[in-house]
């Protein structure tokens, strides 16, 4: 715990772990665009001085969770074991799996469901019928949630605080000629959603790709989830996109549902007995 005059700098709380917090900014400032660092950049992206961000850099070479060349840094797959603990931890996935592979076998297209991570959906069930996309796209993977129809079903079910909140800060990049990049287009799509209660986005996220989405609702009534399913737009319209694929998606958003509630109300009668 800090003691005063210390001259380090006090966490939000008293339990606050400042070395964590320092950790995991390290981990962060690698991505996509920058998949190799060096100490320096390491150190100016996170706000760290050089030699702790290089202390940091090394205790992750030692565990394993990064690797170096003596002059640049780079994650290795073990730091995906960090977010497979929380999304192995979640009965989601278990429970939508049989309903995605039931889909999937019914409409002869790939079926997925995604949870909201800050401006991102990810991935956290899939059942792939065939490459539909350049971007191969596995468990965990992230894209932006304006451009997707699970995206904007998530958003769709945000506080409307919240959605506020995102609206403010996202940049509407467009990923093809047709995506969405104004603000109010996309509100008014995002109520259209909440109101239809699907959403289809049309070669938005990719030239040649459709995808419809429905949301995924806890007991309370909160959309915690949404699945879809993608097709090539040469294989549907987007009109039979909504005829023959948006029941079959509808069904199964329900079964999981169902599903979803029962093994949530198992777990919290398990735990009321055991503290009983």
């Amino acid at each position: 715990m800090t003691q005063p005059g210390s001259g380090e700098q006090q966490g939000p709380s008293p339990d606050y772990v400042q070395s964590l917090a320092r950790g995991l900014a390290v981990i962060r400032a690698f991505d996509a665009e920058h998949p190799r660092r060096t100490l320096s950049d390491v150190a100016k992206t996170t706000d760290l001085t050089r030699a702790t961000a290089r202390r940091f850099l090394l205790t992750l070479v030692e565990l394993g969770y990064v690797r170096s060349d003596g002059s640049m840094f780079w994650l290795t797959p073990r730091v995906l074991e960090l977010g497979y603990s929380y999304l192995s931890s979640l009965s989601l996935p278990d429970v939508a799996g049989p309903h995605l592979e039931a889909l999937a076998e019914q409409v002869r297209e790939s079926s997925s469901v995604s949870i909201l991570d800050g401006d991102d959906v990810v991935y956290v069930a899939r059942v792939p019928v065939s490459r539909i996309m350049t971007v191969a796209i596995t468990i965990g993977t992230r894209f932006p949630a304006f451009a997707t129809s699970m995206g904007r079903v998530l958003l769709a079910g945000l506080p409307e605080d919240k959605l506020d909140a995102y609206l403010r800060r996202v940049e509407l990049s467009p990923l093809t000629g047709r995506t969405i990049t104004d603000v109010s287009s996309l509100r008014a799509e995002l109520d259209s959603v909440r109101a239809q209660g699907y959403c289809l986005v049309d070669q938005e996220l990719e030239e040649g790709l459709r995808s419809i989405a429905a949301p995924v609702r806890d007991h309370a009534g909160d959309v915690v989830a949404a699945a879809n399913v993608s097709t090539q737009a040469a294989r549907h319209s987007a009109d039979a996109v909504r005829e023959h694929l948006l029941p079959a998606l509808l069904r199964a958003t329900a079964a999981i549902e169902t599903d979803l509630y029962r093994v949530q109300s198992q777990s919290t009668d398990h735990k009321g007995s055991r503290h009983a």
